[in-house]
């Protein structure tokens, strides 16, 4: 791959746009698949009873090749990652007694779900701190996880890394233990599917979850989810027909059985099949692919591995890894040195065109194949001025 892939996209030539986390720019190939779309459905007689079924189709089997997944018959199409986890935990069971083991400062949609189940049948809602007198650290932070995990535990519920710095977490050793004790692992993949490499059949979870609007550079409002073998026989959150056996025949639907269909596409949200938004997701998982997440993460982690070496002067790498399980180079955090406001910082980057997140009182740096060591220097450049201020150099 190229340095960068900026002229694949649109974004203006002084804008630093460091934040594929918060969401990603979507690139032309995947406008152009939107807009052709968008003149399609300007004559609905062009659209097949068959199309209803091969975009849909189209999106399992990309996803499923992205993530080695076993089948893409155990992909399902869904509008949030909080609608994909929502019909895990409809269809995962846990009783009084037992308990969900989640990370502290997860993600919303992987914790609003299961402390509810846990509140409606009086489980215990286990959140996993870092450690309490420092920055987190990789390996003491996963060790404190399985050492969570115990033979009460139904759920274990997290990401691949840390949405807020990249703090990388051990699913092989986290999916083993769970296997253990009979445990369901659920990850949201989000914050990192598309972006490294993920093996579904090495890490083996029960379900996984991606919104398509971060790195899988997909559209907002659409995304993609595995359902492994415990959720064969679930109930959806919604009663789709096009969940129903028999659906492609549209002269039969009259007869409207109750019987779902026996892959993922039971769990499909509603009208999945979109005109617009699948042949963006279509076009935005093809070139990911193309790129290849093995180049990709390599480049983010050209672009940010100075950042990491560099953070002193007043400020810590978040996500640094003291116990040899290493750092992504997609995701990073940077702490914010005392006195200094994140948020006028954040307004700081701004206003030089550099944008970024704030996470609590982390700075989130997240750039793709659409960056460049011009726009790290520009990051540098106001991150420094703002340490040496605070340090009265």
């Amino acid at each position: 791959m190229p340095d960068t892939r900026r002229e694949e996209f649109a974004l203006p030539p002084d804008c630093h746009y460091l934040n594929c986390a918060y969401m990603s720019p979507v690139s032309r190939r995947v406008q152009a698949a939107g807009e052709a779309a968008i003149r399609r459905s300007t004559v609905p007689s062009d659209i097949r009873t068959e199309d209803f079924f091969s975009g849909c189709d189209r999106v399992r089997e990309l996803f499923a090749r992205l993530i080695n997944a076993p089948a893409p018959s155990r992909i399902a199409i869904v509008p949030s990652a909080s609608y994909g986890l929502s019909a895990v935990a409809r269809n995962t069971r846990l009783a009084r007694g037992q308990n969900v083991v989640t990370v502290f400062h997860q993600f919303p949609s992987n914790v609003h779900v299961w402390r509810r189940r846990c509140e409606a049948v009086g489980a215990e809602f286990r959140v996993i701190r870092p450690l309490a007198d420092g920055r987190p650290d990789a390996r003491t932070w996963n060790e404190a996880i399985l050492e969570a995990i115990d033979g009460a535990t139904a759920i274990v519920a997290l990401g691949v890394v840390h949405w807020t710095d990249g703090t990388p977490f051990d699913l092989s050793a986290i999916a083993a233990r769970a296997r253990e004790v009979g445990a369901a692992l659920v990850i949201d993949g989000t914050q990192a599917v598309g972006a490294m490499p993920f093996d579904l059949q090495q890490i083996e979870p029960d379900a996984l979850v991606c919104a398509a609007y971060k790195w899988l550079t997909g559209p907002y409002a659409i995304g993609a989810a595995y359902f492994g073998p415990r959720y064969d026989d679930g109930e959806p959150l919604e009663e789709t027909w096009m969940g129903k056996v028999g659906s492609e025949d549209f002269a039969g639907l009259v007869e409207q059985t109750h019987r779902y269909r026996p892959d993922a596409a039971r769990y499909d949200m509603g009208e999945a099949a979109n005109f617009i938004l699948i042949p963006m997701f279509i076009a935005a998982l093809e070139q990911v692919l193309d790129w290849g997440v093995d180049t990709i993460q390599a480049h983010c982690r050209r672009l940010t591995s100075g950042l990491v070496r560099e953070a002193g002067h007043g400020w810590a790498s978040q996500g640094s890894d003291s116990g040899g399980s290493g750092t992504v180079g997609h995701l990073i955090g940077l702490d914010v040195p005392d006195g200094v406001d994140p948020g006028v910082l954040q307004a700081r980057l701004a206003a030089q065109q550099v944008f970024v997140s704030v996470r609590g009182s982390v700075i989130r740096v997240s750039p793709h194949v659409y960056n460049d060591e011009a726009d790290i220097e520009a990051l540098r450049r106001v991150l420094w001025e703002a340490g040496a201020l605070r340090a009265g150099l």
